[in-house]
């Protein structure tokens, strides 16, 4: 007995591409929605591009920070287009619970490459940082086609990544602390961006 996802497929198997024998027949506990049950992940991955929003995200790597895992699921639960890891090629991909495998995924050596990537692509860079001369994310026009840049917990992002910043934003805060968590703070700026340019129907 499975304690999370669906067991094996009760009854005649469904004649569809989208599913994968062996998930039917041992059942699916993978961490996707419904909807995705049983289905084979390039079909998933197929799927998902379909409907992938116009917003990048962006990770600085330079000291193999352990949110970067967490970014990744958030990308994956807002669909995003593609994560871009700058720096160090190696992540831990524990707290990305396995979503990395539906997600895009791209690595970039330096700022530099980045950055070369983002203006040939047309792509503004939209820096999250806490630091003088940012923005309210919450009075900022986010525009549709973007890269959100995050630095890494605790240096924040480089300077280097700054000065290549189209904008700086940052994310109002009224306690004590100075800063939030990175990936808390990566899945804070996303959602913002979902507000700005997904329709909801009126409840």
């Amino acid at each position: 007995m499975t304690t999370h996802g669906v067991g094996p497929w009760a009854g005649e198997w469904p004649d569809d591409p989208h599913y994968d024998p062996d998930l039917l027949r041992h059942g699916d506990t993978r961490n996707v929605i419904d909807r995705y049950r049983y289905w084979r992940m390039e079909a998933i991955v197929a799927d998902l591009d379909q409907h992938r929003h116009p917003f990048h995200v962006a990770i600085e790597n330079w000291q193999h920070d352990m949110n970067i895992g967490s970014i990744v699921r958030s990308a994956n639960a807002f669909a995003a287009d593609t994560v871009h890891i700058i720096g160090r090629r190696r992540w831990n991909k524990r707290g990305a619970m396995v979503t990395d495998r539906y997600q895009h995924l791209q690595h970039h050596d330096d700022v530099a490459a980045f950055v070369a990537w983002a203006r040939e692509a047309g792509l503004p860079i939209i820096a999250v940082d806490n630091v003088p001369g940012s923005v309210l994310i919450e009075t900022f026009d986010l525009p549709r086609a973007c890269v959100l840049l995050f630095g890494q917990e605790g240096p924040g992002l480089s300077e280097e990544a700054l000065a290549a910043a189209d904008a700086v934003v940052e994310i109002a805060q009224f306690g004590s602390t100075r800063s939030i968590n990175a990936s808390a703070a990566a899945a804070v700026a996303m959602h913002a961006w979902i507000r700005a340019h997904v329709p909801f129907p009126k409840s």
